[in-house]
């Protein structure tokens, strides 16, 4: 299994949840009820104490998971035991100080061994990525890179260079629920589209299913971090018939555009 497999013959749709938020046994019922509901590739954030790129709901999922002791080893464990009851494709999601501290290559290998298909790292610029991506080729994990509006003259090379799928940034500034999102999308994925075939999925700001479903029409998929996140902000240990309800509306809004 790859992270491309996500986007076979349609649009794909890639949650994100933070783990341990609330507790590592309701972590894996979500990541099951997730993919129940349509969901083709699950981003699972690794808890850091300064997640740089993240909005104040995805930081208080940090903190409340660190809290309750989680650690990347009590992460891996769980992957481990809910890796085999999954079919979709695994992200982890972090930061470099997290992989830096548990040692880049016994992060990498780990995480192959338990299931995992790729790593997105937020603050590595594409320039200093090859320290991480030259260990992921070598253990078949995707590493996948990210595009920002402001990318510009860069585009072309990160998307060259791109594993996986590219993960375009639909706003600037750190990740959240918006009302609206203006960045010109179509217009970013047609100069990605000039420099590979690798699929393009759209996150930060989408929270609602109308809101997927126009996005998803410019792109290949979608992510949504932040909306499930506050749904478990709000129900806890409760939260995995709603978030069900949740992603269950979404993926629908995007089959039917």
């Amino acid at each position: 299994m790859r992270t491309a497999d996500a986007f076979n013959n349609k649009k794909a749709f890639i949650s994100f949840i933070t783990c341990g938020d609330p507790n590592l046994e309701t972590t894996e019922e979500l990541l099951l009820t997730m993919e129940k509901g349509g969901v083709d590739l699950i981003e699972l954030g690794i808890p850091f104490s300064d997640p740089t790129a993240e909005g104040p709901v995805i930081q208080g999922a940090n903190i409340r998971a660190l809290s309750t002791g989680v650690t990347t080893d009590k992460i891996f464990d769980m992957v481990r035991r809910v890796r085999p009851k999954l079919t979709v494709p695994l992200v982890f999601m972090t930061y470099a100080n997290v992989v830096f501290s548990y040692g880049i290559e016994r992060f990498v290998k780990t995480s192959a061994e338990v299931g995992m298909n790729g790593i997105i790292l937020p603050d590595v610029p594409f320039e200093e990525k090859a320290e991480f991506s030259e260990i992921c080729d070598k253990y078949g994990i995707d590493f996948i890179s990210l595009i920002a509006p402001t990318s510009e003259d860069r585009i072309s090379n990160i998307a060259k260079d791109a594993r996986g799928f590219i993960y375009l940034v639909s706003s600037l500034g750190v990740t959240g629920m918006r009302s609206t999102i203006t960045t010109d999308i179509g217009a970013i994925v047609e100069k990605i589209r000039e420099n590979t075939d690798i699929p393009v999925a759209v996150g930060f700001g989408i929270s609602t299913p109308e809101q997927a479903a126009n996005i998803s029409k410019k792109c290949d998929g979608i992510i949504i971090g932040s909306a499930i996140v506050r749904i478990i902000a709000e129900h806890g240990e409760n939260a995995v018939p709603y978030v069900y309800d949740f992603v269950k509306s979404v993926k629908e809004a995007i089959l039917n555009t």
